[in-house]
């Protein structure tokens, strides 16, 4: 069940719109334990690279628990804000840039990594900085201060 099973509200911002899907209860969990709901709630503009709950499940056991403590807060802050770029940019406009930057575009995000997209297969993927790629597998969910695209695997800052 992929998040076209339910409306998103573009009247809403992204996290209330996270919120609703109930395929990203453990991004809400993750959002709510790195103290991100406000900032993520504020005017953005933002795109939000969204894992789904079964991205998060394939980390290897344990991960989620662990970054969910309180003592880890600040490695799930950076964690998750290598999932969000401080602008609105929805698949289109994204697909067209990766194109004239000779199909490999270099993203920054607000927690400092740089992904790199890319088209393969008809499909946007991103890179992490440790090569890893996820595929956005919805895209231009629209919000309020931005836009979610729904990815399936977890971004993770270089380590």
């Amino acid at each position: 069940m992929g998040c076209s099973a339910f409306a998103m509200d573009p009247t809403k911002n992204v996290v209330e719109n996270a919120v609703a899907s109930p395929d990203h209860t453990t991004l809400v969990a993750a959002v709510q334990a790195g103290g991100l709901v406000e900032t993520l709630a504020g005017p953005g503009p933002f795109t939000v690279f969204a894992p789904t709950n079964a991205a998060f499940a394939a980390l290897p056991d344990g991960t989620v628990e662990t970054l969910l403590k309180p003592e880890n807060k600040d490695q799930l802050v950076q964690i998750l804000t290598c999932h969000v770029v401080g602008a609105e940019v929805m698949s289109e406009a994204l697909v067209t840039m990766i194109g004239e930057k000779g199909g490999v575009l270099e993203v920054e995000t607000l927690g400092g990594c740089k992904l790199t997209a890319m088209v393969e297969d008809g499909k946007v993927m991103i890179a992490d900085e440790n090569g890893n790629k996820v595929t956005v597998t919805a895209a231009d969910i629209d919000a309020s201060n931005g836009v979610i695209h729904v990815i399936d695997g977890v971004i993770l800052p270089k380590g």
